[in-house]
């Protein structure tokens, strides 16, 4: 099914993180908004590859720091054997170091689980039509790491 008469398919993706509730959380939350479909959620790294490669989402949610396969090797391996699948990143962490490495993995935008709603479903579509969304308090780290930087 390509389409629906009242507009175009859902964004169709994969919720990523080690914490149940947090899990279940973004599933329920992002089950609400009818212009995303959660095709299926998963508990680490290894997992979440595993259902991107079952279900062939358009874009993942994913948290940096998970058991099995971190979120950073995820994010690499994903870009790697599967360029078409968005990676957001939702994680509490926003040092400097954390949203680097996240970005040169390959994830195409960042976000801190401060993010509401509608700043997740904002950074799925534009991350699935290859824009990049980065949180504030990312951003500022980056800049600040930056500055700090001798020339």
């Amino acid at each position: 099914m390509t389409g629906h008469l009242d507009g175009p398919a859902p964004l169709r993706i994969v919720v990523a993180d080690d914490q149940a509730s947090v899990r279940e959380g973004l599933v329920v939350l992002l089950g609400t908004v009818p212009e995303i479909e959660v095709v299926a959620s998963a508990a680490n790294g290894e997992e979440a590859i595993r259902l991107v490669a079952e279900k062939s989402p358009d874009a993942i949610l994913l948290d940096l720091h998970m058991p099995v396969l971190d979120g950073i090797e995820a994010t690499r391996r994903l870009t790697e054997r599967h360029p078409g699948v968005a990676v957001v990143v939702l994680t509490t962490y926003v040092d400097d170091s954390s949203v680097l490495a996240a970005l040169q993995a390959g994830a195409r935008s960042y976000l801190t689980k401060d993010a509401d709603c509608a700043d997740i479903v904002q950074a799925l579509h534009g991350a699935a039509t290859g824009l990049s969304v980065i949180d504030p308090a990312a951003r500022a780290a980056l800049l600040a790491a930056a500055a700090s930087r001798p020339e």
